[in-house]
């Protein structure tokens, strides 16, 4: 295995997860010296910048005019094909002009491409891998994976050729090896959990400022006086000075932190996590950091009721007197605080921080 592709975009509407965990699985594909680069749309809120900056190459496709609908009747059966902002197929045919070298493998990982795309480009690629957490529509690839937790192959067994190999669940979830790093420390300081710090932290966009509704409601709850407050924002997010105001009027400590590149380390410091439920959900799981978890985006929602059953999380509806139910968790925690180790043991049972490994072994293993 010698090159690696990733198409996978960011923006401010599919939020910067895609991008993340393919940088994750090709920072570890570059341990064994395997060559990557990605192919990435200039939408707004897009990470081609942080991209270049991991040292990762980037051939950039054209930002689009408008929304096409060029062939909208072959795209029915995928419900986020707007999501790309170009046809498919203007977009298979951008692509594959950056893929001439034939690579090893293209992985796709993109709620807007389906096995339209991924067989228009089979003649320049010699595998195709796709990132997937929705089974909710055809592809044609060598190998899907799935890191949702409980996820099993049935999933995707009528989705996917029957040569494809299905690789599902937790254990495979891509985290970056910082993460295995602070494990330990983290995991030693929540066997006696109180909330001191918290975290706040809704994605990388949060393009519906629900970090300052959060802030808000916090400001009549029960948290002792002595804590502080982190929240971390994404450097696309449209809501940095909106946060900055309503930190600033906060009864408690309050930091905003913008684009860090030390997350591990931050969620090891904090007893809770106030979040949403997309990729950081695994992070805080292999940490074993407690959360109040919101779903923002209809992907999100069997991640999180998965989580919740696992006892891993509070599931926080959208659709709740968010102060009321805010206040009765953050109460409920100040005066049980075993349910905040309990919550730690529950989530460190479900990461083990070793999925990335076990993807680029299977990776070599289809290439043997």
């Amino acid at each position: 295995m010698n090159s690696v592709a990733f198409r996978v975009d960011a923006s401010l509407q599919i939020g910067t997860g895609h991008v993340m965990r393919c940088l994750t699985l090709a920072t570890a594909l570059k341990k064994i010296n395997v060559n990557c680069f990605f192919v990435c749309r200039d939408l707004n809120g897009n990470l081609i910048d942080l991209i270049f900056r991991n040292g990762f190459p980037v051939r950039k496709l054209s930002r689009p005019n408008r929304v096409s609908g060029c062939c909208a009747e072959l795209t029915v059966e995928n419900a986020h094909a707007e999501w790309l902002e170009v046809c498919w197929y203007d977009d298979a045919v951008e692509t594959r002009h950056f893929l001439s070298d034939n690579v090893d493998w293209l992985v796709v990982d993109h709620y807007a491409l389906d096995r339209n795309w991924e067989a228009s480009l089979r003649p320049f690629c010699k595998n195709i891998l796709v990132i997937d957490d929705l089974a909710d529509r055809p592809h044609d690839c060598d190998m899907l994976l799935d890191q949702t937790l409980n996820r099993t192959e049935s999933a995707y067994q009528s989705l996917v050729p029957t040569s494809c190999k299905i690789v599902c669940g937790s254990s495979f979830v891509l985290l970056r090896p910082e993460f295995c790093f602070f494990k330990e420390n983290s995991l030693k300081n929540r066997k006696n959990s109180k909330i001191k710090r918290l975290l706040i932290n809704m994605g990388g966009v949060d393009k519906d400022n629900v970090t300052r509704c959060v802030l808000e409601a916090l400001q009549s709850s029960a948290l002792p006086a002595d804590s502080i407050i982190c929240v971390v924002l994404g450097e696309a997010s449209p809501w940095i000075t909106s946060v900055n105001e309503i930190a600033a009027t906060m009864r408690w400590a309050t930091e905003v932190l913008v684009g860090v590149q030390n997350m591990a380390e931050l969620m090891a410091s904090c007893d809770l996590a106030i979040g949403a439920a997309g990729a950081t959900s695994w992070e805080r799981c292999c940490l074993g950091l407690p959360c109040v978890m919101f779903v923002l985006a209809n992907n999100q929602i069997n991640a999180a009721k998965q989580l919740e059953q696992a006892g891993a999380v509070v599931l926080l509806g959208g659709d709740e007197d968010l102060l009321l139910r805010l206040n009765n968790i953050i109460q409920r925690l100040v005066d049980v605080p075993a349910e905040l180790s309990e919550m730690s043991s529950r989530a460190q049972a479900i990461v083990d921080g070793y999925g990335s490994v076990r993807v680029v072994d299977e990776m070599r293993k289809r290439r043997e």
